[in-house]
């Protein structure tokens, strides 16, 4: 019998990711090579596994891939990219989004300030960029605490505590940039913070929705 993450992956190339997607175990087969049979097996497997809803109807059965099967798909894929990317770097995909206007103020902060001075070798202009990550890159995300990083200390003015976090080198259309990751944020998992030496949005000519693509140097992203 095929395994499960092979017909997840499967259902999701047909389009369940996005959408309720219609088919019989009949149609199923052609994607599996599998009997009908077997194929009616998988679905009911992957639906008690609770990676699949599935709605039993006249004709077929209505599937979606449920948040704990993209889970699994995501995990497989960052199990790929480690195999594959081990020796090269990972490209993450979003859009540009607008923030809630604190990354200059943190930034600036001289806690902070001469922290990205020192270990990152370049002074931060004094704003990020905010990307959100395309759904096939969330995963990567996820990820990155799990890479060594350049570490930022969290500190006190006397007044109040502001908190760690952690850097990791990247690219942006060959400009040098660091992706920011707090230790505690309120913001969603899927948003990145970038920092440069440059104000990214204007130097690319980036508005809100644009596509981005980073490249995180895998084998590098620890500065010096």
């Amino acid at each position: 019998m095929p395994c499960s993450i092979e017909s997840l992956k499967k259902l999701a190339l047909l389009g369940a990711v996005d959408e309720c997607i219609k088919i019989s175990s009949s149609e199923f087969t052609e994607h599996i090579s599998s009997s009908s049979k077997t194929a009616a097996r998988i679905l009911k497997k992957l639906d008690d596994e609770n990676l699949i809803n599935r709605e039993i109807v006249q004709d077929g059965q209505l599937i979606t891939v449920t948040e704990q099967g993209l889970k699994k798909l995501r995990d497989e894929y960052a199990d790929y990219l480690r195999i594959f990317e081990k020796e090269g770097d990972i490209e993450l995909y979003g859009y540009v989004v607008n923030g809630l206007g604190e990354g200059k103020y943190y930034i600036n902060l001289d806690g902070y300030k001469k922290q990205f001075e020192n270990k990152l070798n370049f002074t931060p202009y004094p704003g990020t960029l905010n990307v959100c990550l395309a759904n096939y890159s969330k995963h990567t995300r996820e990820k990155l605490e799990e890479l060594p990083a350049t570490q930022i200390n969290g500190f006190t003015d006397g007044e109040r505590t502001f908190g760690s976090g952690k850097c990791y080198k990247a690219i942006i259309e060959d400009i040098e940039c660091a992706i920011i990751l707090p230790s505690r944020s309120h913001y969603p998992s899927d948003l990145l913070e970038i920092i440069a030496s440059v104000n990214l949005r204007k130097k690319l000519n980036l508005n809100d929705g644009d596509d981005v693509k980073i490249l995180l140097k895998q084998n590098n992203h620890k500065y010096p």
